[in-house]
């Protein structure tokens, strides 16, 4: 599946993986949100952050608004889990029952942290793995 990204996510990809020294697969601004939220290669999601989180920090500085990295995964069920972090997720299972939902289990006081200020969280998720594994939405159990 070949994702489109904005003019401007191509410049923050270039400022991104420069910074960091990483492979960003995709970009998402979230005006919404005001943020950034990077995709990251597999692998390279501790360089991404870089020791204490320095290098995110940097990052954010530069562009003056909050950055999210996500670690890309093959599986979608990974990916969901991936993008909903820093929530424990204990299980993910897609269903294709006319739409792609996938149905995440997390612990009832981890529900904050999937779901993010102000829904932050739970958005790039759902966003991302639309443009990615073609799921309709996600749904916390």
């Amino acid at each position: 599946m070949g994702v489109e990204i904005s003019d401007e996510a191509r410049r923050l990809v270039a400022l991104f993986e420069d910074e960091a020294g990483v492979t960003v697969r995709d970009c998402v601004v979230d005006e919404d949100h005001d943020q950034v939220v990077y995709l990251v290669k597999r692998g390279q999601i501790a360089d991404a952050i870089g020791p204490g989180g320095n290098t995110v920090g940097r990052v954010e500085e530069r562009l003056g608004r909050e950055v999210k990295l996500i670690e890309d995964a093959e599986l979608a069920e990974d990916f969901v889990a991936n993008a909903l972090a820093p929530a424990a997720v204990y299980n993910v299972t897609i269903s294709e029952n006319g739409d792609t939902v996938a149905y995440v289990e997390v612990p009832q006081d981890d529900h904050g942290a999937a779901i993010g200020r102000e829904g932050r969280n739970i958005d790039a998720a759902r966003r991302l793995a639309s443009r990615h594994f073609d799921i309709d939405g996600i749904e916390l159990t």
